[in-house]
């Protein structure tokens, strides 16, 4: 029902900090229709060629500037991911994605105060990585 929302098109890129790849991150839209706290950030996962990525070495931001690990969002209530403003998910991975075609899948689950079950999108793009 959200698929649309997860993963944007063209966003999936390696990361490099201070001259090295550290990891490789995508583009996300909320899977609901107003923003949230982060605290009611369901889940994330990502899974690349068939093999997901572990919990400890996703991190997310809403604003570009605040980044977390998904234990840690449990308790932010304080910075809120809109509508329409896209959130980043990086993976950390030393080297990041090697050159060539993937088949990268990101899910995103997210609560609300009075829907009673989670809404999830999941996408799956394959990118290629120059």
């Amino acid at each position: 029902m959200f698929e649309n929302n997860v993963f944007l098109k063209d966003s999936c890129k390696n990361v490099v900090e201070n001259g090295e790849i550290i990891g490789y991150e995508m583009k996300t839209h909320i899977t609901y229709y107003r923003g949230i706290p982060l605290s009611m950030v369901n889940f994330v996962a990502v899974e690349v060629d068939g093999v997901k990525v572990p919990e400890e070495d996703i991190r997310f931001t809403a604003d570009e500037i605040d980044w977390f690990t998904l234990k840690e969002m449990e308790t932010v209530a304080t910075i809120k991911w809109e509508y329409g403003v896209p959130a980043t998910v990086r993976v950390l991975q030393k080297g990041g994605l090697s050159k060539g075609t993937h088949e990268v899948s990101l899910t995103v689950s997210t609560r609300t105060a009075y829907i009673p079950i989670p809404l999830e999108g999941t996408m799956k793009r394959t990118v290629t990585i120059d």
